[in-house]
């Protein structure tokens, strides 16, 4: 869709500087000046480190046709872009800005149903679920990569092609009131949530917080929305209508919940499931009844769960329930996310875009259920997990409990960064309770169980140190999990290691 200067000014209350009649498309809109295409609207944002006002002039090079501005600028850059014929539109906060256009552009011009996905593990993964099932009825469009947050949502909406029938939009928080101003962009019709978990709990301060600062996706809902909650997730699973309203969240407004699981209450429940190391299998019910069969060739319990959410929005949606469980059996892992490659006859789990203790401890469990060829080993490569709050020094040593108490398979652990010291500490603490010997060096254990089995753990501080670890030690016949916070580089060894 082509927009004007002048029509995006009055849409966000901002005001014309220079250019009014200069147009932009709502496909192309940059918040990286080396990014911004010919005819994109640039927008910068003041970070922490970087003010991208300093790369207006950069993005108009690079083809940006107009620009959001909340600073005044040169007269020689005004003289420029007059020259160049860019338009400039002056605001007092250019993520505001973005994000009024956004629910502008939303309200005028996609008229098609949005399904909104949050949660505090597996938004992503479970993103690409619903829009592989809801394309079994749809033409669908969904959030591209990581573009969940207060900047990706609204250039999400609006990159929505005039073709969609539907949209399957991610929305990410860290803090309290964004998602209130993201539901204000998507004004979703159906929201799905996945896990409640701890990631930003250093921000919003407890479990009860994230959850219901993730309600508030509910705020620009319509009357009667529908809200799928994981059954399986302790805090969700007590949701109602009634305690919605009680957090102050959409008073007044009908909200029809829908539970997903393996609990006897779920409405979307999956039966007889059969696991194995390539993926699953369960026969999925709805109220009760035996609707159809879903096979997975993604592995892990998990996915199971991200499959049962996928099933029950597309089914309200308006998608043969059949037909949506069918087309995820086509469903690969993302990059970065669970994919399983295999190269040398070394399988590698990168799971290490990003880290929280419920997908570490899931990752885990797939792992331990992979049958490894021959006589190879089973090894975790774990890095901190970050933002967890004062209590960041329990989690991870409950993720070494873990391992010894729930993962009996794995038998090599390598650790990286200082935070993961601790779950060293919790592996020899748990270690110790089943009456195993433990021998200590410098920063590693080597661990025998009573029933004969083995547990390695090293732990590194030095990145060049752990991969050339991680390559040494690592042959043909093994399988290594990488599962790590983003900014701890896990995913480039996992790359590495395969090859890539």
């Amino acid at each position: 869709m082509i927009l004007t200067v002048k029509e995006a000014a009055e849409a966000i209350g901002g005001k014309v500087i220079v250019g009014e009649n200069v147009s932009f498309n709502s496909e192309s809109i940059a918040t990286d000046s080396n990014k911004a295409a010919e005819g994109a609207l640039f927008i910068p944002v003041i970070g922490a480190r970087v003010d991208g006002h300093r790369f207006i002039e950069g993005a108009f090079d690079n083809g940006a046709s107009c620009t959001l501005t909340s600073k005044a600028l040169s007269k020689e850059l005004l003289a420029k872009a007059k020259a160049e014929q860019k338009g400039i539109i002056m605001t007092e906060d250019n993520v505001a800005a973005l994000q009024r256009l956004g629910a502008f552009f939303r309200e005028k011009y996609v008229h098609i149903p949005y399904i909104g996905v949050t949660g505090s593990v597996g938004k992503t993964t479970t993103r690409e679920m619903i829009a592989c099932a809801v394309s079994a009825g749809f033409d669908t469009y969904s959030t591209k990569g990581n573009a969940n947050s207060q900047t990706g949502v609204p250039i999400t909406v609006m990159a929505t092609p005039e073709s969609a029938g539907i949209g399957v939009i991610e929305m990410g928080i860290s803090e309290f009131g964004e998602m209130h101003r993201l539901s204000e962009v998507v004004k979703c019709d159906m929201a799905v949530m996945t896990v409640i978990g701890i990631s930003h709990i250093a921000n919003l301060g407890s479990q009860e917080n994230i959850m219901k600062e993730k309600l508030h996706i509910l705020d620009d809902m319509p009357d009667g929305a529908r809200l799928f909650l994981n059954g399986d997730d302790p805090l969700l699973k007590e949701l109602s209508e009634e305690k919605i309203h009680a957090y102050g969240i959409a008073e007044g407004k009908r909200i029809k919940i829908s539970f997903y699981g393996t609990g006897d209450d779920a409405e979307y429940k999956a039966v007889n499931i059969k696991e194995s190391s390539d993926g699953s299998e369960f026969d999925v019910y709805v109220n009760g009844r035996m609707e159809t069969h879903a096979k997975l060739f993604v592995p892990g319990t998990h996915m199971i769960l991200n499959a049962l959410a996928a099933i029950a929005s597309a089914f309200a949606a308006g998608v043969d329930i059949t037909k949506a469980a069918e087309a995820l059996s086509s469903f690969k892992s993302l990059d970065g996310r669970g994919e399983i490659c295999e190269s040398r006859g070394i399988k590698v789990i990168n799971d290490a875009y990003n880290a929280a203790p419920q997908s570490v401890k899931a990752g885990l469990r797939v792992l331990n259920g992979i049958q490894s060829e021959g006589h190879g080993r089973h090894t975790a490569v774990l890095a901190d997990m970050l933002e967890l709050g004062d209590e960041e020094v329990f989690y991870h040593e409950d993720i070494g409990r873990f391992i010894v108490s729930e993962t009996p398979k794995i038998d090599k652990v390598m650790l990286y960064g200082k935070l993961s010291s601790h779950i060293l500490e919790g592996i020899r603490n748990e270690a110790l309770k089943y009456g195993a010997s433990v021998k200590e060096a410098s920063e590693s254990l080597n661990i025998d169980f009573n029933n004969g089995r083995c547990l390695d753990v090293q732990h590194l501080s030095d990145f060049e140190e752990l991969s050339k670890t991680v390559k040494a030690e690592t042959k043909a016949g093994d399988t290594v999990f990488f599962k790590g916070s983003n900014s701890m580089k896990l995913w480039s060894m996992a790359k590495e290691l395969i090859g890539e």
